[in-house]
């Protein structure tokens, strides 16, 4: 908003209330700024905080270091991690792999973001992935190549109908304290925490799961991944009162058996909950002591590595300049400089295509007057067909006035013009004062609205035609004729009635 205002501040004094009202319509239409716009949404009130944990998270590209490890994750079995992607398991028979944290979570409340793909080549696939958070890292075993007995809760994505009730695919979450042996043959459902069927495999755009554990309630959104939209997450399960470890490993295991799908995750994003109101802890506290002396050690080490180079550098090219690492960024200044210069640009481009439109809109009026003076000249008698001279010339008068306003706008254009391209020239600073700026086109507005609102007036017509009266249509039916017709219905009902007399006494001598 500070750029955006002393933009137009200079200029707004200097021009006529309709070309203040293209102004700003053009730029509330066009600009990046936008007047009364929130620069964030904002979370509701009682939302929790929500703190990025990137130890806990990895995302592409650039995802493998060189040594083909992620960071601060570990790979197992036959997981092959990508630059932009992890593959849990290649769609080959048999195969088990995971990924798990290295650092154990310290924060209760989590959730997680997770982006994956499960495609293949049949019809029906096998046998899934899940996503876990337990208290020690499950590495290799039978449920979705994870360990069993594990003590956490597990969300599986089931492929394959071992029961064969034809309700797969299908997500379960299951939760365990470290005594429960997961139940194969029937898909877990007697072990079910909660579940929800939903078709992931083989979707256009990546699946994306939503797990929030918050205040000892755990929920799951799914995105249906038939959209490019992200956030279009829908409801699959929740339950409430779940007990889990309040520190414990995020992991990401899938396995294959005769049939076989391709489990890619392409992201897993962790984020930290803070109920509202409580402190969110420093990131340092989570980091242990000789973690963070470790980190310390090698960041002086590089920081040292770097000085080097530098000083080799600028030996080596003495003519360069020393500060070229500065020249590359700009300050605030120079950033809300270039700001306003580019949307000068901006809006000169704009004003250049409101010009041309205002040239065709006089070339209208041009011909609507000449028009309107033809038929003066050549009005004839029939008063029917014809505009009597008063209405003409009020036209005439209106089309005219029209046409002044116009060229009003059309020169001040000009104006914007020659100030857009002086301001351009000038090398920009001062103080803005935002406040009566914004005072200044609230009145400028009000004026511009006044004017637009009496120039339609002026351009309605006067006077409305009525419509013609119908003339008289003569009536259809006498008096005469109404009584001789009255007489011959009251003869004919007297006839009738005495007939049906006549009939029912001699119908009544034969009983």
């Amino acid at each position: 908003m500070a750029v955006c205002v002393p933009l137009f501040a200079a200029a707004v004094g200097r021009l006529p209330s309709a070309l203040c009202l293209l102004l700003l319509q053009f730029l509330l239409l066009f600009s990046p700024c936008r007047f009364g716009a929130s620069a964030d949404g904002g979370a509701p009130a009682s939302a929790p905080h929500r703190r990025f944990e990137y130890k806990y998270s990895f995302k592409g590209p650039h995802l493998v270091q060189s040594d083909g490890t992620v960071p601060f994750w570990v790979h197992t079995g036959s997981a092959i991690p990508s630059a932009d992607q992890i593959r849990i398991t290649p769609s080959l028979k048999s195969q088990r792999g995971s990924v798990w944290t290295k650092s154990v979570s310290l924060f209760e409340n989590w959730e997680t973001q997770v982006a994956f793909r499960v495609t293949g080549r049949g019809r029906v696939g096998a046998d899934g992935l899940a996503i876990w958070f337990t208290e020690h890292q499950g590495f290799d075993g039978n449920v979705f190549g994870a360990a069993d007995s594990w003590n956490g809760v597990g969300i599986f994505f089931d492929s394959f109908d071992n029961d064969g009730k034809k309700n797969n695919p299908v997500i379960v979450m299951v939760g365990n304290d470290g005594r429960l042996v997961y139940d194969h043959q029937n898909d877990g459902e007697t072990q079910a925490l909660a579940s929800c069927q939903r078709d992931f495999r083989n979707t256009p755009y990546p699946v994306r799961a939503k797990i929030t554990y918050y205040k000892k309630t755990l929920t799951v959104m799914m995105n249906n991944a038939f959209t490019p939209n992200k956030e279009d997450y829908e409801y699959c399960m929740k339950v409430d009162n779940l007990i889990i470890p309040n520190q414990g490993y995020f992991g990401i295991s899938a396995a294959t058996g005769g049939l076989a799908d391709d489990h890619d995750v392409l992201s897993f994003l962790t984020f930290q909950l803070t109920e509202p109101g409580e402190m969110v802890p420093p990131p340092d506290t989570t980091i242990p002591k000789e973690e963070k002396d470790k980190y310390q050690e090698e960041f002086e080490h590089f920081q040292q590595e770097l000085d080097k180079k530098k000083e080799e550098f600028q030996k080596d090219h003495p003519d360069m300049q020393e500060n070229l690492v500065d020249d590359i960024y700009e300050s605030v200044s120079d950033r809300e400089l270039r700001q306003i210069f580019e949307g000068q640009s901006r809006i000169h481009l704009e004003i250049k295509q409101l010009n041309k439109q205002l040239d065709m809109i006089l070339d209208e009026q041009k011909m609507y007057v000449s028009a309107v003076k033809d038929m003066i000249t050549k009005k004839g008698s029939d008063e029917q067909g014809q505009v009597t001279e008063n209405n003409l010339g009020a036209i005439l008068k209106n089309q005219e006035d029209m046409l002044t306003y116009v060229k009003e706008i059309k020169n001040s254009m000009g104006d914007i013009l020659k100030l857009s391209g002086t301001q351009h020239a000038d090398s920009a600073g001062g103080i803005y004062e935002s406040s009566q700026h914004f005072n200044d086109i609230k009145e400028h507005l009000h004026v511009v609205k006044k004017d637009i609102e009496h120039l339609v007036q002026r351009n309605l017509p006067s006077e409305r035609q009525n419509c013609p009266n119908l003339p008289h249509f003569p009536s259809c039916l006498s008096t005469t004729y109404f009584f001789v017709f009255v007489a011959v219905q009251t003869v004919l009902l007297i006839s009738y009635i005495m007939y049906r007399s006549q009939q029912e006494a001699a119908a009544k001598k034969f009983f």
